[in-house]
């Protein structure tokens, strides 16, 4: 477990217990419009055949709850990329500015690197600065932007096209 920015905030594995916290804070994050192109939050079974068992964490503190979360999805099943990942991180909206989305991030990346990942990358909408700061801090760069990757199929921006920055972090560990 990791201790993060306030004492009683840890990190853990992400239980299936865990999943109606785990999903209201996506819902949340969609609720933005500055998060996913998703309309909602998948059920349990579609959540966890998307993402990888290995590399799902939850901030959480005691009396609190659930803070925040992060996971990871293979980028490709050809062998050759198995150390590529694409993460996810979603802070509950409580929980905003409080250091967890830092804290799901150096854990993901410890845990990833320790199992030889070398490559995290995200597609994160430009228009959501707060992200793509938390990601910069920790060693990711803008490989570049996709424009009008996709629409919009939810919120105010109903059938609008969307650009996305895709960034990623190259390991110095392998």
């Amino acid at each position: 477990m990791s201790r993060g920015a306030t004492p009683d905030i840890t990190v853990r594995p992400m239980r299936e217990d865990d999943w109606p916290a785990v999903r209201q804070i996506y819902r949340e994050g969609i609720a933005t419009g500055q998060a996913t192109f998703e309309v909602e939050a998948p059920d349990w079974n579609r959540f966890d055949s998307s993402r990888l068992a290995a590399h799902r964490l939850v901030a959480e503190a005691p009396g609190v709850g659930i803070l925040g979360w992060a996971a990871v999805s293979a980028v490709s099943a050809r062998p050759v990329y198995a150390g590529v990942l694409e993460h996810s991180v979603y802070v509950s909206e409580a929980a905003r500015g409080r250091g967890i989305g830092s804290l799901l991030l150096r854990s993901l990346i410890a845990a990833t690197e320790q199992d030889g990942i070398w490559t995290i990358q995200a597609s994160v909408f430009p228009e959501n600065e707060p992200s793509l700061r938390l990601h910069l801090a920790h060693g990711f760069r803008v490989v570049g932007r996709r424009e009008k990757i996709a629409r919009m199929a939810h919120g105010p921006e109903v059938g609008q096209w969307r650009d996305t920055v895709l960034i990623e972090r190259r390991t110095q560990v392998l």
